[in-house]
């Protein structure tokens, strides 16, 4: 067993959710599933697969199939609930990597025209006010309204005449 493949107890909670071939069980199913983990942690290309796995084509091809049958969402959905029924499921360690969470390239800049931009920043501004002297815009009340404005229904300050 290589480093980071799964224990046998990981693997009894794993197989029974795992499809069968059309002619019965498949024969290395862990190990393909070991060889699918193992491309994902290390992020290296398919055919850099380690020859224990076997050929990286089959591993590639058990993964599609599972992927697009949804093999891998249930799963997932499955192991929560279960570690959910055992009250081990804290959401509170649940993070994302930034360094694969991207914008589109057409998303690197929005046109707004001046104004637009300049009562945002103001906003922005006002907020940030509020938070540093521990009030939320909902708890700040009139006193925080400048002269002319009128808080809308959520306690935001709407200023004169921006309906």
């Amino acid at each position: 067993m290589a480093r980071g493949d799964l224990t046998d107890d990981e693997w009894s909670l794993i197989e029974p959710h795992l499809p069968l071939g059309e002619r019965g069980p498949i024969p290395d199913l862990r190990q393909q599933f070991n060889a699918v983990m193992w491309r994902f942690r290390t992020g290296s290309p398919w055919r850099d697969l380690p020859a224990e796995y076997g050929p990286w084509s089959t591993v590639y091809d058990r993964f599609r199939s599972w992927a697009t049958t949804g093999v891998f969402e249930q799963l997932m959905q499955t192991v929560i609930a279960e570690a959910a029924t055992r009250g081990q499921v804290y959401l509170d360690l649940v993070s994302v990597d930034s360094t694969t969470a991207r914008a589109h390239h057409h998303a690197v800049g929005m046109g707004m025209d001046g104004e637009l931009m300049t009562a945002l920043e103001k906003a922005a501004d006002e907020e940030r006010g509020l938070h540093l002297r521990g009030k939320s815009p909902r708890t700040a009340g009139p006193a925080t309204a400048t002269a002319g404005s009128v808080p809308d229904a959520d306690g935001y300050d709407c200023g004169a005449g921006s309906g």
